[in-house]
């Protein structure tokens, strides 16, 4: 399998969280492309992403979100599109940018696609931490504090995934880091095709530049690692990320455009 795939059928089986983390929502197959719809209105946790290349033959791009954009036409007006680049053959991708836009949606980010066959050991001292799988509702609130600050997120829509019970009942596994017994990072890991995914890596903006998000990460993927022996590990990066990520053994092998209605 192309190392790009595998970054991008992780991230498919991450999103398949926000179908049924609620407990109100769900998975949708559509041809050539699936969705997720949280049943709340909120685009960025209203999801659709392609499936397979995307060419000028068979099913085209256009086909494709016309029909995604049909799917949530009757269930919320906002909804977001993660697009893997290299799915798309060349010349779709040349014209990818203003098909989509036409459908409505406007580019938001292009995160970088990353992959490491293992963590290199770190650069510097990291503080001590302990990590506690989500599961309790005490942590439940943590991890839906410090993901509402970090990401943006407004607080309710943040209590409506993150606080259900439901929501960590799959393979979107999510960890507390806690220094001396407070909350201070997060992270989900997702296991998916012999991979781990890295998602919702944060930082309580108190405890920002101590090295805690990274001593979070890898506390989490070391007992995840240790529970199932796999080791490969993917995620996409922010701006702000990169240069630690690469330190920590990984390289970019694709990007994703992230798309949201206007």
């Amino acid at each position: 399998m192309h190392d790009f795939l595998i970054v991008e059928e992780n991230l498919r089986a991450a999103m398949r969280f926000f179908g049924y983390a609620t407990g109100s929502g769900e998975i949708a197959s559509l041809p050539g492309s699936i969705a997720m719809y949280s049943g709340l209105d909120y685009g960025v946790f209203n999801i659709a992403m392609m499936e397979g290349r995307v060419s000028d033959t068979g099913l085209t791009l256009e086909q494709r979100l016309a029909e995604i954009a049909h799917y949530f036409k009757s269930r919320t007006p906002r909804w977001s599109l993660w697009v893997c680049e290299d799915l798309l053959d060349q010349t779709v991708r040349r014209r990818a940018r203003q098909v989509i836009g036409d459908f409505g949606l406007r580019a938001i980010s292009h995160p970088p696609g990353m992959l490491a066959a293992g963590l290199l050991p770190p650069f510097t001292a990291l503080p001590r931490v302990e990590i506690e799988p989500v599961g309790e509702a005490m942590l439940q609130r943590a991890f839906t504090e410090i993901t509402s600050i970090s990401f943006e997120i407004p607080i309710g829509i943040a209590q409506a995934v993150y606080t259900c019970n439901s929501a960590w009942q799959g393979e979107y596994r999510g960890f507390v880091g806690l220094a001396e017994g407070r909350p201070v990072s997060i992270v989900a890991l997702v296991r998916s095709g012999g991979t781990l995914g890295v998602y919702s890596l944060a930082t309580h903006p108190n405890w920002r530049r101590q090295g805690y998000g990274e001593a979070t990460m890898r506390a989490a993927i070391g007992k995840v690692t240790h529970e199932t022996g796999v080791e490969r590990i993917v995620l996409q990066s922010t701006e702000a990320g990169y240069s630690l990520y690469k330190r920590m053994g990984f390289r970019e092998v694709t990007r994703f455009s992230v798309y949201l209605i206007k």
